[in-house]
């Protein structure tokens, strides 16, 4: 009998395993991640090579127990079959990333950026904006990112005062199994019909870009979507850092932006990367449900010659 009880609670145990983890908060705090450094069921996901630290830098000096990942080269994005940059890669492919990062279905992923420029922030809620599209919505974002982790130090010896651990970071690989939310993407045909329709678009480039002053490497000319709004990713963390604004503060710039805070919104940039954060904004902290994200942005859109471009300045 006891050795009948015994299988029956490991079997609730396994089963228990493979359920989808709760919603976790967008944002935590350096210290919830001091609270809950060694816990099961949490991963540290190191995404600071966004930032230019290196797997050594990384070996040399991170959160304890945290586990590194190349934002540009583990599989996160990839060039799609039209020749497409930084596109979300197919689940299957996706799935077997997260898995070897060991994360699991029942696991709350805690993304830790650089956190020294918004730009870098955006490789947090990249993965973020990844994870809610599989279906994950355990996921959160230090919010200060690596660099608010090691600000505060010791007087006498100038080292951080939070810990620090050495060495690298193998985590086993376990099974992740993808609930693709495809309705949060938006394609070039979405963006279309916004555009015909007056939905807003929301450029998060800076505004050299939005203007056409400037042009990505991947986009065929600058410029940006016709009757795009401008909402530089610049703006939405405080100085241009780490840590992103209040909603209050938020709500203030995006009216001085005539960016609304409720109903239909694409949010774009080049490749989708600054639209992630604009996107990750208007979602997770000003509360819009109603937002999504244009993954091919402007290196899908001007790749079509046919497709209108709207450009206030021309330098060519």
């Amino acid at each position: 009998m006891r050795t009948i009880i015994v299988q029956t609670l490991a079997l609730i145990a396994c089963a228990l395993a493979a359920l989808p983890a709760q919603a976790a908060d967008p944002l935590v705090s350096i210290d919830w991640v001091k609270a809950n450094l060694g816990k099961p069921g949490i991963v540290f996901l190191d995404v600071t090579s966004a930032g230019g630290r290196s797997k050594a830098n990384f070996e040399a000096a991170h959160i304890p127990g945290s586990v590194y990942t190349d934002y540009g080269k583990a599989g996160w994005r990839e060039k799609n079959a039209a020749g497409v940059n930084g596109m979300l890669p197919p689940v299957e492919k996706l799935e077997k990333v997260i898995g070897a990062h060991g994360i699991d279905n029942a696991t709350h992923v805690v993304l830790i950026p650089m956190g020294k420029k918004a730009q870098d922030t955006g490789a947090a809620t990249r993965l973020y904006w990844t994870f809610k599209v599989l279906g994950h919505d355990a996921v959160s974002i230090l919010d200060g990112g690596f660099v608010g982790w090691t600000a505060e130090v010791v007087e006498e010896t100038k080292k951080p005062v939070n810990p620090l651990e050495q060495g690298a970071s193998t985590p086993a690989a376990k099974s992740f199994k993808a609930n693709l939310r495809a309705d949060m993407i938006a394609s070039k045909g979405d963006v279309e019909a916004a555009i015909a329709e007056k939905q807003p678009v929301v450029d998060n480039r800076p505004s050299d870009f939005f203007l056409g002053v400037s042009k990505s490497k991947d986009a065929r000319i600058g410029g940006t979507l016709p009757g795009a709004t401008n909402l530089p990713e610049s703006w939405l963390t405080v100085n241009n850092g780490g840590k992103f604004r209040s909603k209050a503060q938020l709500e203030k710039l995006y009216a001085a932006a005539g960016v609304a805070t409720t109903g239909k919104q694409i949010n774009f940039c080049n490749t989708g990367h600054w639209a992630s954060l604009g996107w990750f904004v208007s979602s997770e902290i000003v509360g819009n449900k109603s937002a999504k994200m244009y993954d091919g942005s402007m290196a899908e859109w001007t790749r079509d010659e046919k497709a209108p471009v709207q450009r206030s300045i021309v330098v060519e």
